[in-house]
C-alpha cells in the first residue's frame, strides 16, 4: 500500500527506515467509489491526498452552471484544493472520482508534525508546490496563445495515459472548448496522419 507513495518521495528525499515507519503511521487509506465526491465546494480541503489507484478530476462551477476542469489526478500524483488546505477556508474546487480511487491522506496536524519531526519533508512538498505551480504557468500561458489542436496535442503528449482513461467531454473541459469542437480537432488530427 506504501510502496507508490514511498516511491514518489524519493524522487526528492531519502528517508530513513525510522522516518519511513513514522510518515506511514500518519496516513490514512481512503477508498472511494465512480462519480463519489472526495471533497465539495464550500467545504474546507483537510487533506493532501496521494492518489494510489485510479482517476479524479478537480473542478469548479462557472456563472453559467457549466464544470471547468481544472486537474485530472491519476496514479502518483497529489491532489487536494491547496488554497483551502493552507488557509483553513471553504474549497474553491469539488474532487470527483472518475474511477474508483484508493488514496492516501496527510491532514494539517499530521503535516505540520512531520516537518517539525521530518525537517526534510519541507523540501519534499516545497518541491511539491513548485511543480504545481510550473504547471499552473504552464496550463494559462497554453490557454492563452495555443490553438485548440495545439492544446489538445500538448494534453496528448504530456497526460498520455489520462487521454484514454478520461471521457471525452470532460478533457474538453479541461482543455477550455466543446465536446463538438474536440471532436472536429481530433478528425483534423486523424486525416493529417
Amino acid at each position: 500500500m506504501y510502496g507508490p507513495i514511498l516511491k514518489n518521495i524519493s524522487r526528492f528525499i531519502e528517508l530513513t527506515p525510522e522516518e519511513t515507519n513514522y510518515f506511514t503511521s500518519l496516513l490514512k487509506q481512503k477508498n472511494i467509489h465512480k462519480r463519489q465526491y472526495l471533497l465539495q465546494e464550500g467545504s474546507v480541503c483537510r487533506y493532501q491526498y496521494f492518489v494510489n489507484t485510479g482517476c479524479l478530476r478537480t473542478f469548479f462551477i462557472g456563472n453559467k452552471g457549466l464544470e471547468h476542469n481544472v486537474q485530472f489526478s491519476i496514479e502518483d500524483w497529489w491532489t487536494g484544493d491547496m488554497y483551502s488546505f493552507l488557509t483553513k477556508t471553504p474549497a474553491r474546487y469539488s474532487i470527483l472520482a472518475i474511477e474508483d480511487s484508493t488514496l492516501l491522506c496527510l491532514d494539517t496536524i499530521s503535516q505540520e508534525e512531520l516537518f517539525k519531526n521530518v525537517p526534510k519533508f519541507e523540501r519534499f512538498f516545497r518541491h511539491l508546490l513548485q511543480n504545481a505551480f510550473i504547471a499552473l504557468q504552464d496550463r494559462i500561458l497554453a490557454n492563452l496563445s495555443e490553438t485548440a489542436e495545439e492544446r489538445y496535442i500538448h494534453f496528448q503528449k504530456k497526460y498520455p495515459a489520462m487521454d484514454k482513461r478520461i471521457p471525452k467531454n470532460q478533457v474538453a473541459s479541461f482543455l477550455g472548448i466543446t465536446a463538438e469542437s474536440l471532436s472536429r480537432v481530433r478528425k483534423q488530427l486523424a486525416i493529417k496522419k
